[in-house]
């Protein structure tokens, strides 16, 4: 089954960005031989502030890449977005992945790596600066700009929470 990374989902649900971000090749030896396996890391996002990532192992590489699939959309969560962009600068650890994303104007395009770049498309970013300071593995680059993205908070939540009106905090 041959697989196109942009294509829609079979099912009749809302349009969804999918996007494989790093396919691997594993081999195990055994009495017989070796065995080969595949573990896909696949991003989906709805391109309006959804996302969600999966890790997907199998025989076969369109098996792999479906699984991965399923899984993100399991783990769907919701980013804190202002406009095309972020609502301020914040870094994302995971592990040894350390992701640093300052927010852009408009114009300014999405300047990421492959791994935070198909987080950013997938969630409907189009207007960031990035950086990884770290480990460029693409599965802790991933986790790490979801932590990031997960941890933003909008002028909104910071009046509820210090009891506060938007207009008290910004003016």
């Amino acid at each position: 089954m041959a697989y196109n990374r942009d294509r829609a989902p079979e099912n009749n649900g809302p349009e969804m960005i999918e996007r494989v971000v790093h396919l691997n090749r594993v081999s195990k030896t055994v009495k017989g031989g070796r065995v080969m396996k595949f573990s896909a890391l696949v991003v989906v996002g709805d391109g309006k502030g959804t996302v969600g990532y999966g890790l997907g192992k199998a025989a076969e590489v369109s098996e792999a890449i479906i699984k991965g699939i399923a899984n993100a959309k399991k783990n769907m969560h919701t980013v804190t977005l202002s406009g095309t962009t972020i609502p301020h600068e914040i870094t994302g650890i995971y592990g040894a992945g350390k992701v640093l994303m300052m927010p852009a104007k408009g114009g300014t395009g999405v300047i990421a790596g492959g791994a935070v770049r198909a987080v950013m498309e997938a969630v409907g970013i189009s207007n960031i600066r990035t950086k990884c300071q770290r480990s460029t593995n693409p599965q802790n680059v991933v986790k790490a700009t979801m932590q990031g993205l997960l941890s933003l908070r909008g002028p909104e939540e910071i009046a509820r929470i210090r009891g506060k009106s938007v207009e008290e905090l910004i003016g």
